[in-house]
């Protein structure tokens, strides 16, 4: 592997240069040097906040080296290219969402699940803002852990489940289950985007309306609706 140090053009010392003033120039010159494991999540971290800022076609692997202090070869030997680049900052986004919302679900009551998902989603918009604004793009490379449409899928796929369970329980078709899930998935989705821009009113409050238009449909709703978990804010 090529040496991972930061680019660096020192002036060169000239015949009347003294030794006196050579150890401050090599102390100019000299710069921290990363191991492979640091200057790739430095890689990661700076091709995260360019392709969120300007998307995978407006940003250029020179612009990446620059941010980083490095030159191209550093990013073509660590990621083989853009598109290797933004294909792990994909996949590692795709899979913390995933992890927040699978892990949320832990209460035994419908409602509070949705309650959980809901605020899931909004934790993931709100603490890493920067991976749902690559997520929500249409990836223009394949991604090997799907597309953010797949990725609700997987989603949809757990609370089906849960779904199914109460529809037995209250006499309904668990065949449906399945519609039911793909929609409430989905509403929460759609709305994320909306307030990843908006971020108004405030995340509980928008978790509550979310649960109380899935809880109680249009016909039920509450006039002020309440979250009834632990979880206030």
């Amino acid at each position: 592997m090529m040496e991972d140090v930061a680019t660096d053009s020192n002036t060169p010392r000239t015949p009347n240069s003294t030794s006196s003033d050579r150890p401050e120039k090599a102390r100019r010159g000299r710069r921290t040097r990363m191991t492979g494991a640091e200057r790739r999540q430095q890689l990661l971290e700076i091709g995260r906040t360019l392709f969120a800022a300007k998307g995978f076609e407006g940003t250029s692997v020179e612009e990446i080296a620059a941010k980083a202090g490095v030159s191209k070869p550093v990013v073509y030997e660590h990621f083989g290219g853009k598109e290797g680049l933004y294909a792990v900052v994909v996949d590692r986004e795709m899979r913390q969402l995933l992890d927040m919302v699978t892990g949320s679900l832990t209460a035994g009551h419908p409602r509070e699940l949705c309650e959980q998902a809901a605020f899931a989603l909004l934790d993931y918009i709100e603490e890493y803002t920067d991976g749902f604004r690559i997520l929500v793009r249409d990836s223009p490379i394949p991604q090997s852990t799907g597309s953010f449409a797949s990725l609700i899928s997987d989603i949809a796929t757990q609370v089906e489940d849960i779904l199914g369970r109460e529809f037995k329980t209250r006499g309904f078709d668990p065949k449906l289950a399945p519609l039911y899930a793909q929609a409430l998935v989905g509403m929460v989705a759609l709305t994320g985007q909306w307030w990843l821009d908006a971020r108004k009113p405030k995340k509980a409050e928008v978790a509550a309306h979310l649960v109380n238009l899935a809880w109680h449909g249009l016909d039920g709703l509450e006039a002020k609706p309440r979250l009834i978990g632990h979880r206030k804010n």
